[in-house]
């Protein structure tokens, strides 16, 4: 299959020195071609062929690519007008390569003549050869297969391959053929939106399925702990971002949990928070813990990283199986804060706080042990709940703004999901719309 010319401006047929079709203007078809023509591609255009092609059939007149071989050179095209009475561009090309050369972004149907030999094909092996190059050449474009009279088998044929419909050479006259083309742009169009209808579709249903997949399920079996999160990517239409957070619990009793911020906010953040996180709840379940776990993670985050820059904090947390206290280690994480009855929510120590994950080689994370005493609620979150603006100005809400924040709402009585859901609903209404930074929270609770 030859490879088609580089097309960086729209050639004229009067230019490539072929036979000139007949025009309505009383000149060429090349010549009509030639006034219609664009100045040029670029590759920033290039790209937007389809938008182009569908919204020059409402703006400008039609423009048609022959592609056909006539040894005698007789034009095989008669006049044609458009709807709106304005006459119809032809374009002559008589193979393949002069067709990938004139095919630019200008040109609204193609009339390919299904006799013409296809490069490296024997009619023999594929009857349709030319048609499919064709439809490979020009995915985007409204395609007529041209046929000999009474060979309806081969042009239905055609249409089931690929075509939006089929004429046959000898009945061709201006207005048959003016319809046909408008026909075929206007069904090439409405096929493009049903296609990207149902590929949204898809995609929609694809989405929905991952986010149940790798928005993690809480193993909390046994364990008397409530549990509560709440996710909001900052990527528009996102379902993932790059924060990610798992809560589990091991066979003796512990409860492990955990949230983490890997930088940047693409869809190579999230890939690597969720592994990060399966492999977050693989090393606890099988029973690695604190500093040790860490280190293993950072050598997961460097072999998966796409380049040395990235890097990852996180924030854990080990409650024994009575409940009353818990082991902490922060690299490069903001610190739980921990609200109990009775007195005002604070945040736990982060004195010990080691290197975000993937900064230092070698480094160590020291475990803290915390006291949480007998009913409390634990809240781990990302650095997009205190990094919102407040108000008009520069200044951002910050660790003491949201532990200002989460005491009054706990001294209103609010807990759980409602805790979780009036916290992130007033850091936005403070922000003055949308965190652009994406947000994870989760809360433990544990009432006697």
């Amino acid at each position: 299959m030859p490879v088609p010319i580089p097309r960086q401006r729209a050639i004229p047929a009067v230019e490539s020195g072929q036979a000139q079709a007949a025009s309505p203007r009383g000149g060429s078809a090349g010549e009509s071609a030639k006034d219609a023509s664009p100045a040029g591609r670029t590759p920033e255009t290039a790209g937007n062929t389809t938008d182009k092609v569908e919204n020059n059939t409402a703006h400008t007149n039609l423009t048609l690519l022959l592609i056909e071989d006539d040894p005698a050179g007789s034009p095989i095209v008669p006049d044609m007008l458009d709807q709106a009475g304005k006459p119809i561009r032809v374009r002559t090309a008589r193979n393949l390569t002069e067709a990938g050369r004139l095919l630019t972004d200008d040109v609204h149907c193609i009339l390919l003549d299904l006799a013409l030999p296809a490069p490296g094909h024997s009619d023999s092996e594929d009857e349709l050869a030319v048609l499919r190059h064709v439809l490979e050449l020009a995915p985007r474009h409204a395609v007529l297969a041209l046929t000999a009279s009474g060979d309806a088998e081969r042009g239905a044929e055609a249409v089931r391959v690929g075509a939006q419909d089929y004429l046959f050479r000898d009945e061709l006259d201006g207005r048959l053929l003016s319809r046909a083309i408008r026909y075929a742009v206007e069904r090439k169009r409405s096929e493009s939106a049903e296609r990207r209808l149902a590929e949204g579709r898809l995609r929609a249903q694809e989405n929905r399925r991952l986010e149940r997949g790798l928005l993690p399920t809480p193993l909390l079996e046994g364990s008397t702990l409530r549990f509560a999160a709440r996710y909001r990517p900052g990527r528009s239409r996102a379902l993932l971002g790059g924060d990610f957070y798992d809560v589990v619990r091991t066979p003796d009793g512990t409860v492990h949990a955990m949230i983490g911020d890997v930088c940047g906010h693409g869809p190579d953040e999230a890939a690597l928070g969720v592994e990060l996180r399966i492999a977050w709840r693989a090393l606890t379940l099988a029973g690695l813990c604190g500093d040790q776990l860490l280190g293993t993670l950072q050598q997961v985050l460097e072999h998966e990283r796409a380049d040395d820059e990235i890097f990852a904090t996180l924030c854990t947390v080990d409650i024994a199986p009575d409940g009353r206290r818990a082991g902490l280690c922060l690299a490069g994480h903001p610190s739980p804060l921990l609200a109990r009855p009775g007195k005002p929510a604070r945040l736990l120590p982060y004195d010990n706080n080691g290197p975000a994950l993937g900064l230092l080689p070698g480094a160590r994370w020291p475990r803290m042990q915390v006291e949480l005493g007998a009913e409390w609620s634990l809240m781990l979150y990302t650095d997009g709940l205190i990094e919102g603006h407040i108000g008009q100005g520069r200044e951002r809400l910050g660790q003491d703004g949201m532990t200002e924040m989460v005491r009054r709402q706990f001294a209103e009585g609010l807990r759980g999901e409602q805790l979780l859901r009036a916290a992130v609903n007033e850091v936005r209404d403070l922000n003055g719309g949308e965190l652009t930074d994406d947000v994870a929270v989760l809360l433990l609770d544990r009432v006697p």
